[in-house]
């Protein structure tokens, strides 16, 4: 097998509020980790001035001396973030931020998105229930401290100190509960899912265009290898962005070698939506065009993905080729204290895709954008990640 020299990738980050500059010096971090596992050097270059998005060099290799043939292998890293778009839906105060959360909810609902959910993967469908029905919860707690007196017979006026007492138990009590499980931060996440489904916002339209051109650049770089990764929410914008591609360019990635990876993959998250029809055609043009291998990475300990669901089929193209699900298990890449440490943090075991590994596993996100062997070869359990 040829060992790649250059490698170009494009990675979409999942929905989190970090900008490239934050993406990058976490990737510089689990490449330390994983070359520390694996025994390779890694050198993890500074941000190339002015690009968009931002990019920057990884070198890795293997010197003489280690019972191996030397290898060395360059990756030009672009990290295609979203932060913006977190930055603009976390904009608002908190009573707007809940009720456009809620307004995501019930659209989702309408458009069929819920049922599609609790059909194909049960515990994605929880994940989507849970930060509405908690704020739910509190927001009727909160009217029944508020109707207390009333409730209880006292005059109306007791209401004068209820009502305060009812707003000091939102605010102070349930807000700072509610941010162990990022409630809001989810709220904005369903909000960006509704717009990607949609495609009803300008702003997020316009977006992606400037996107698909930034990305269209990076690709006429000369490579041995392209590699378009994508992680969470993330995959959303992959895929809209790459399907404006082939759309304009049928040709486009003629004579590359290609390999679309989505980790913990949350188009079916957008594409289960009935509005979402532009979507899961980009989803089937990406599926037929010849030149790209999509590898469907998947986590059974990560409720926030579709665990075995053909996200090509569901997405109504049961004639199109399959992606190829990889199915991983966090627990083999780290530590049984590490493991047990985070397992019931489930936003945290949803990053562990793009992070780094306590110990050798089938699947490591640095060697896949950065090591020297091919990314396809993470499509079997039974090829070496590392030169013999």
């Amino acid at each position: 097998m040829k060992l790649i020299e250059k490698r170009v990738v494009l990675h979409f980050t999942g929905f989190e509020p970090l900008d490239g500059v934050a993406h990058r010096a976490r990737y510089e971090r689990s490449a330390r980790q994983s070359a520390t596992v694996w025994g390779y050097s890694v050198e993890t270059g500074a941000a190339e001035a002015g690009s968009d998005p931002l990019s920057f060099e990884v070198t890795t290799g293997n010197g003489a001396g280690t019972g191996s043939p030397g290898w060395r292998t360059k990756s030009r890293i672009h990290m295609v973030d979203h932060d913006a778009l977190v930055s603009r839906l976390r904009s608002g105060n908190t009573l707007s931020q809940i009720v456009a959360g809620f307004r995501s909810c019930a659209q989702i609902i309408l458009d069929g998105g819920m049922w599609g959910y609790f059909r194909h993967a049960w515990r994605f469908g929880l994940f989507f229930l849970f930060p509405f029905l908690l704020t739910a919860l509190a927001i009727a707690l909160t009217a029944q401290i508020a109707i207390m007196p009333y409730s209880l017979g006292f005059s109306p006026w007791h209401m004068l100190w209820s009502g305060p007492l009812a707003l000091c138990f939102f605010i102070f009590a349930f807000l700072p509960f509610s941010e162990r499980f990022h409630t809001l931060h989810l709220f904005a996440d369903w909000n960006m899912a509704v717009a990607l489904g949609r495609m009803d916002r300008a702003d997020f339209n316009d977006w992606l265009e400037d996107r698909a051109i930034a990305v269209r650049k990076a690709l006429a770089e000369e490579a041995d290898e392209y590699v378009i990764s994508s992680h969470s929410m993330g995959s959303n914008v992959a895929a809209h962005v790459i399907g404006i591609l082939l759309e304009r360019e049928p040709e486009i990635f003629n004579g590359k070698r290609v390999v679309f990876a989505t980790l913990g993959s949350a188009i079916l998250q957008c594409a289960l939506l009935s509005s979402a029809t532009l979507l899961r055609a980009r989803v089937g043009l990406i599926a037929r065009c010849p030149e790209i291998s999509w590898l469907d990475v998947q986590c059974l300990t990560d409720s926030i993905n579709f665990y075995k669901v053909p996200v090509v089929a569901v997405s109504g193209h049961a004639d199109a080729p399959e992606a190829k699900m990889i199915l991983i298990r966090v627990k083999q890449m780290l530590t049984r204290e590490h493991y047990r440490k985070i397992r019931k943090d489930q936003l945290r075991v949803h990053r562990q895709y793009v992070l780094g590994p306590d110990l050798p596993a089938p699947f490591d996100f640095t060697l896949m954008t950065s090591g020297p062997m091919p990314a396809s070869v993470f499509a079997s359990p039974d090829e070496k990640r590392m030169p013999g």
